[in-house]
């Protein structure tokens, strides 16, 4: 019985005729005298299977089968078919191992013939018998299947089938993604998300093979990678761990590969393959399965997962990912504070990386859609909670850092749009408070983030008029948000930590440098009103945070602008605060002692930056004497609750700043002191057009135009710069550059304070004509004249020595002529005869 046995059992006798010759297969058998009527293939496929299935594949017929494979590429889709036939019986029957080797023999044959022209019809039969693996229960066949099908999405076919379908792998992947199998578990999950890599390697490369970018793929797709990335930060903590104690060396690291790595692996590729069209399949999946699992609070995840799509996806689609997100806040604006604040975080955190990518109407389509959620914020809201602030503020650092990644260019016109967005003053709600103070919270967050250079381009006259006006609101915190975004575009060279303080004290780590000559012209054009606005504000409370953020902006624009040029026009600033302090009778006792203790502050500063002694002692000379007599006209400043009770003494005139002192002080420095010896100091000014300020020049004219003498001159109206021989006046010299700009500037309209200026010297002219002696008058024009009459002397000459030269070359050229013949005798040579 050892030597003779039959291949079929009982149970198969009946099926004997009708397969008699498939079924005969084992050389040994009693029936091995039919195999010669089988195909040569069917029985090379029969080699290679061992008598024992422990064994392994046969690797000497496994080389026969697959030369024969080669030889006869014809019969290659007869070989797929015959072993899919085996393995099903073989599976049915729980052989797995005869299984295994069916499945190994269709690899090999799959590597050594992918070239085949016949590969097609091979690979239907693969696939079948891959599906067949994944089909059954034991999870050793599932992860060779897919092991198989990884090798086989490996693979570049020429002649891609069109009808060839995924569905049942993405499904069957997708499920052994979320394996939740005591043993194996994590091999299943690798092999699933290894198999769904497969599925997009081969259907993403070939646009005619099935739409995998299909909601109903997705759906599927996007999930089980998120699933599986759930705990990517927990591995990748136990890891961090495990290298810092020694436990896992940076080899095994390397090698170990991890369902939540493979993952996040396989998702870079998913995006980074995607086109314009098909990022929203990939992030409508992926918001979903966020929001079905809770996973905003903590957004720990969500950034993490966010930061990868915004890292893998083509840099001309990352906007595309942001309006994406925009949108999805705006779907959860019925969500609890704490879900929309995690969606702004994640915004701020992954919008930075779209700010390359976006420029014109999509930068402030962006910024746009950030205003309409901050003032979706404040009108759905009666009172701001803390979460509902929290989410605000990181809307604010979404839009700072969106804006901190754009060009200064860009960042100016972002401050622009946000500036034309404040709510104006006449509305006086407190929700239009409420949104002005967070729309100037934006402002100020893209204002840290820019760089000045030139103030003339940080403060155009579009955004500084309505800045100005804020200035003046009658809200506090709103003011003091004006004065912060004041202080981050006059900060230059970080000096308003230095400057945050009042104090006569020097500043040891103050930083300058001169103004330039653009900024100079800026100050003679805007300065007037940036100083009559911060009067204007620090008249308007009695806060002390309040005061000195007003004070720091002046100090700032001090230290920045301060020259010869200038610094008249500051000391009248600071004789205008005195004067507000002295003379206007609604403010406070300790709100008047603060305003004085602000003006001596911002002279002793000046007089410093300018580095004017004479002015620097004088200052010192009037805080000595406040110390003896009145300590409350010192810094610090007075909290008003505190010095409620108390009484201050402030007629105490001898301790004011005085101006014709001052005006001495820089007469003996060999300065001009005109302007501030002419000029008045700044008063409250309450109009949106701060520039237009009462002026002693207009008082004077309208008393002299009402005289009437015959020698009345106030009827001169010439130009000043004309009249050299004007006793006080010098002639203008122009200016040494001839650019763009200058005759820009030239063709500008003058400003407030140059035609102030012009009618103070014209006055000053009237005056000198008017008061001047006879005799001083006739000294000064003396010289003038004779100059003049040398001048005319030297051209009367000139003319006669002219005349002299043009009477003697007209004798030559009559000479010259009478000694020509006449043209009608001149000879013609010969060669010209005819």
């Amino acid at each position: 019985m050892a030597l003779i046995r039959c291949c079929f059992e009982p149970p198969e006798l009946p099926e004997f005729f009708d397969s008699f010759v498939q079924r005969c297969t084992d050389p040994s058998c009693c029936c091995g005298c039919c195999s010669a009527l089988r195909p040569r293939y069917k029985r090379l496929v029969d080699n290679i299977f061992p008598v024992n299935p422990e064994d392994g594949l046969v690797k000497s017929n496994m080389e026969k089968l697959t030369f024969y494979s080669l030889s006869s590429p014809d019969k290659l889709d007869r070989i797929g078919e015959y072993l899919y036939q085996k393995a099903t019986k073989d599976i049915n029957r729980k052989r797995y191992k005869l299984a295994e080797i069916a499945m190994e023999a269709m690899d090999l044959l799959l590597q050594a013939c992918h070239a085949q022209t016949t590969l097609n019809l091979f690979v239907e039969s693969f696939l079948r018998m891959v599906q067949k693996l994944l089909e059954d229960s034991n999870p050793n066949l599932k992860i060779m299947a897919t092991n198989s099908f990884v090798k086989f999405a490996n693979i570049n076919e020429d002649t891609p089938s069109y009808h060839r379908r995924y569905d049942f792998f993405i499904s069957k992947f997708s499920s052994m993604c979320h394996s939740d199998a005591a043993s194996l578990r994590d091999s299943l999950r690798l092999a699933g998300i290894k198999g769904l890599q497969g599925v997009i390697r081969k259907t993403v490369s070939d646009d005619l093979v099935e739409n995998i970018w299909e909601a109903q793929h997705m759906e599927k797709i996007v999930p089980s990678l998120l699933f599986n990335m759930q705990f990517c930060v927990n591995v990748m903590f136990v890891k961090k761990n495990l290298l810092a104690s020694g436990d896992l060396t940076p080899v095994e690291d390397a090698t170990n590969v991890t369902p939540p790595a493979l993952a996040e692996e396989v998702l870079r590729e998913l995006v980074g393959r995607a086109s314009f069209g098909h990022i929203r399949s990939v992030l409508k999946p992926l918001l979903t399965h966020l929001d079905r699992h809770e996973l905003w609070v903590p957004n720990t995840f969500a950034i993490h997962t966010f930061r990868i799509v915004m890292i893998s996806i083509q840099p001309q689609y990352s906007y595309t990912v942001v309006e994406t997100l925009m949108q999805h806040l705006d779907s959860n604006f019925k969500s609890s504070p704490k879900t929309r604040t995690s969606l702004a975080v994640v915004l701020s955190k992954i919008i930075a990386i779209a700010a390359g990518e976006s420029v014109g109407p999509s930068a402030l389509d962006i910024i746009n859609n950030l205003l309409t959620h901050l003032r979706t914020s404040v009108s759905t809201t009666t009172e701001i909670t803390p979460e509902e602030s929290q989410y605000q503020e990181a809307l604010i650092n979404a839009l700072g850092e969106f804006a901190n990644h754009h060009p200064d260019y860009q960042k100016i016109e972002i401050m622009l749009f946000i500036m034309n967005t404040v709510p104006d003053l006449s509305k006086k709600s407190r929700g239009d408070q409420m949104l002005q103070n967070i729309l100037l919270k934006s402002l100020l967050k893209v204002g840290t983030q820019y760089s000045t250079v030139s103030f003339e381009k940080a403060f155009p006259a579009s955004f500084l008029q309505p800045l100005l006006k804020m200035a003046r609101a009658p809200h506090d915190p709103t003011r003091m948000v004006v004065m912060q975004i004041f202080q981050a575009l006059l900060d230059r060279h970080q000096n308003e930590q230095v400057l945050s303080s009042v104090s006569v004290k020097p500043y040891p780590a103050l930083s300058q440098e001169p103004p330039s000559r653009s900024d100079i012209i800026f100050t003679h054009k805007y300065g007037a009103n940036i100083m009559q606005a911060l009067i204007d504000s620090m008249a308007l409370s009695d806060r002390v945070d309040a005061l000195t953020s007003s004070f720091n902006t002046a100090a700032l624009l001090i230290v920045e602008m301060s020259c010869n040029e200038t610094v008249q026009e500051f000391l009248l600033f600071i004789l205008g605060i005195q004067q507000v302090a002295s003379t206007v009778d609604t403010l406070g006792n300790v709100h008047k002692c603060n305003l004085h203790a602000i003006s001596i502050a911002l002279l002793v500063l000046i007089s410093r930056v300018s580095g004017i002694n004479n002015l620097l002692d004088y200052a010192q000379k009037i805080v000595d004497a406040r110390r003896e007599e009145a300590t409350h006209f010192l810094p610090p400043l007075l909290e008003p609750k505190k010095m409620s009770g108390k009484n201050l003494n402030l007629a105490l005139p001898h301790l004011s700043i005085d101006k014709l002192a001052l005006g001495e002080c820089l007469q003996n420095a060999g300065m001009d002191a005109q302007r501030l010896n002419t000029g008045t100091p700044y008063t409250l000014n309450q109009t949106d057009h701060p520039g237009h300020r009462h002026s002693w020049v207009e008082s004077v004219s309208t008393q002299l135009t009402q005289r009437n003498s015959s020698a009345d001159l106030t009827v001169y109206n010439g130009d000043v710069d004309s009249v050299s021989s004007s006793p006080g006046v010098c002639k203008k010299l122009l200016a040494p550059e001839f650019n763009f700009e200058a005759m820009k500037r030239a063709l500008a309209e003058p400003t407030e304070a140059a035609k102030r200026e012009q009618r103070e010297r014209q006055m000053q002219i009237v005056r000198n004509f008017r008061e001047g002696e006879f005799d001083d008058l006739m000294r000064r024009t003396e010289p003038k004249h004779d100059l003049i009459q040398n001048r005319l002397n030297e051209l009367f000459n000139s003319l006669a020595v002219e005349r002299q030269i043009t009477q003697s070359d007209n004798k030559a050229a009559q000479l010259q002529a009478s000694n020509e013949k006449p043209i009608y005798e001149t000879n013609f040579p010969e060669l010209f005869y005819y």
